[in-house]
């Protein structure tokens, strides 16, 4: 069974896209982090581009606002599942797969 190795690089919370808020999710999130669902949105969540749906917000230089300066998720034990779904569930141009430190390895069922 081939299984991916996250190195923390960072690299995938820092490409072009979005990550779709979740209510339920949401919920989760806000009470990890001590604030209220309310809070939660106004702070850590924008309009989407298409005026459609709450997506989580970036920082300045593109990055995801839970990204920490360690490269790591600020809220991994509750991040998203669609972000816990990388790479298994993403497609992406290679030209972002090349900065992904992680690799695939191969491991006894």
């Amino acid at each position: 069974m081939r299984v991916f190795r996250c190195k923390c690089c960072g690299a995938c919370c820092r490409w072009d896209g979005v990550v779709h808020y979740i209510p339920e999710e949401g919920r989760k999130i806000a009470e990890y982090l001590g604030i209220s669902e309310f809070d939660l949105i106004q702070k850590y969540t924008r309009l989407s581009d298409d005026r459609t749906e709450l997506v989580l917000a970036d920082k300045e230089d593109g990055s995801c606002v839970f990204l920490t300066e360690d490269n790591l998720c600020g809220i991994n034990p509750v991040k998203p599942r669609q972000c816990g779904s990388y790479p298994y569930e993403w497609d992406v141009p290679p030209e972002y797969k090349a900065l992904c430190q992680g690799h695939w390895e191969e491991v006894d069922d």
